[in-house]
C-alpha cells in the first residue's frame, strides 16, 4: 500500500497527539493509518508494512486498539485475512467514557480539597475553578448532546 507524504505527515500527527493522551507509539501510529487510509479496512501485514513496524509492535497494537475498542475487524468469505478498521459506530460511547473518567477526576478534586490543611488561596481557587467547570460540562453535555442529534437529524431528513 503506498501512502503519500500528506498522509504520512498526518499520520505522525495523528500519532503524536495519542501518544500525548497515553498511547504507545506503536498503537498511536497504527491509530493514524486507520484513519488516513484511503482504504476503510487494512490487513495485518498491510499495517505493519505501511508503518515500518515489526510484527510484534503490531500485533500488540492491534491488540490494544480491539481491547479498547477503538478498532474491530471483520473476515471477507474464502479469506482467512482479518482486516481492521477504525470502530467509529462508538463514538459516543468512547466520548461518554471520557466524560465518566473526567467526573471520577472531578470527585477525586472535591475530596484533596477536603483533606488539604495548606494556606494556598491562589492555588485552591484555581482547583475550585476547574471543578466549578467539570461540574458544569457534566451538567451541560446532555443537552449539548441532544441538541446535536436533532441537528444531525435535521441535516439527514
Amino acid at each position: 500500500m503506498t501512502l503519500s507524504d500528506k498522509q504520512r505527515e498526518l499520520i505522525e500527527e495523528i500519532g503524536i497527539y495519542h501518544e500525548n493522551n497515553g498511547f504507545q507509539p506503536a498503537v498511536a501510529r497504527v491509530m493514524g493509518l486507520l484513519l488516513v487510509s484511503d482504504r476503510p479496512e487494512l490487513t495485518f501485514d498491510e499495517i505493519s508494512e505501511s508503518l515500518n513496524i515489526s510484527k510484534s509492535a503490531t500485533s500488540n497494537a492491534l491488540n490494544m486498539l480491539l481491547n479498547t475498542n477503538h478498532i474491530e475487524y471483520t473476515t471477507f468469505s474464502g479469506d482467512r485475512k482479518r482486516y481492521f478498521r477504525i470502530k467509529s459506530s462508538n463514538w459516543r460511547d468512547l466520548f461518554a467514557k471520557k466524560m465518566e473518567d473526567l467526573g471520577g477526576l472531578n470527585d477525586i478534586l472535591k475530596r484533596v480539597l477536603e483533606v488539604r490543611k495548606r494556606d494556598n488561596p491562589v492555588y485552591d481557587q484555581k482547583l475550585k475553578s476547574f471543578i466549578s467547570f467539570l461540574d458544569y460540562l457534566k451538567s451541560q453535555l446532555p443537552t449539548l448532546m441532544e441538541k446535536w442529534e436533532q441537528e444531525n437529524i435535521k441535516d439527514k431528513v
